[in-house]
């Protein structure tokens, strides 16, 4: 196994600690986790601490244990101070993308609502409390209800986003790299594993659907593949940069 790298260990440690004081401290949730910009919940350093919480120990555990097993390597190649630029950005690449696709379902619901006689500051009165109109899913269909009000209403946490920006900086210099889920006893090439789970992930965005099931946690689907188009987009600059080589330490 590959020796952990300094700024892999960094995170790890930092990570659960935030994970361990939240759940000592619940309300700490509140703050850190990142909620939509417009929600008075929202707070300037939530795209970022985001990235260090997480809903549950088998969440934490699996971003954990891909943090090691793909950071350490990306790490051991880069150096200290490109590695943490690079998944930082992914990070913030994943908040991005899923803020953005939140902000579309949000406004969407606005307009159909507004369409039908509702004023938005009665609305925005209404969810600031936790609270909901139940006129609002006769108008709307049970998709578009749930992506509105999930949209102000939810919260992100996770550094899963960076984490799919490592998969696929891993997959793009390791191509032929084989690896495998727990429940497809095959490896896979990085080169196919990684877009296959990407396209699962969109699919699963688009269709309002869990890995779990219906009934399973709630998965920010566009924060994966968020950090992933941005992993992607550094590492494509990088490359016709020829900047792979460098070091930044």
């Amino acid at each position: 196994m590959m020796k952990i790298t300094p700024v892999v260990k960094q995170l790890l440690i930092i990570n659960v600690i935030f994970f361990i004081g939240s759940q000592l401290v619940p309300i700490s949730y509140d703050f850190f986790a990142m909620f939509f910009p417009e929600n008075p919940e929202f707070k300037f350093w939530q795209p970022i601490s985001h990235m260090f919480m997480h809903g549950g120990l088998m969440h934490i555990a699996f971003n954990m244990f891909a943090l090691y097993s793909f950071g350490s390597a990306l790490e051991h190649f880069w150096g200290a101070k490109k590695f943490l630029f690079f998944y930082v950005s992914c990070g913030l690449g994943a908040a991005l993308l899923h803020t953005g696709v939140n902000y579309y379902f949000f406004q969407e619901g606005l307009s159909v609502l507004a369409e039908h006689g509702f004023a938005k500051a009665d609305i925005l009165q209404l969810l600031d409390q936790g609270k909901i109109d139940t006129r609002w899913q006769e108008i709307m269909t049970v998709s578009d209800f749930k992506n509105f009000t999930g949209a102000y209403l939810g919260t992100v946490v996770g550094a899963s986003g960076a984490i799919y920006g490592l998969l696929v900086a891993f997959a793009y210099m390791f191509p032929n790299a084989e690896l495998a889920l727990m429940f497809i006893p095959v490896p896979i090439k990085a080169k196919y594993f990684v877009p296959g789970l990407l396209g699962i992930d969109l699919f699963l965005g688009i269709n309002g659907n869990s890995l779990f099931g219906s009934s399973g946690p709630g998965i920010a689907h566009f924060a994966h593949v968020g950090g992933a188009v941005a992993g992607f987009l550094i590492m494509y600059y990088w490359k016709k940069n020829e900047f792979n080589d460098n070091r930044w330490n």
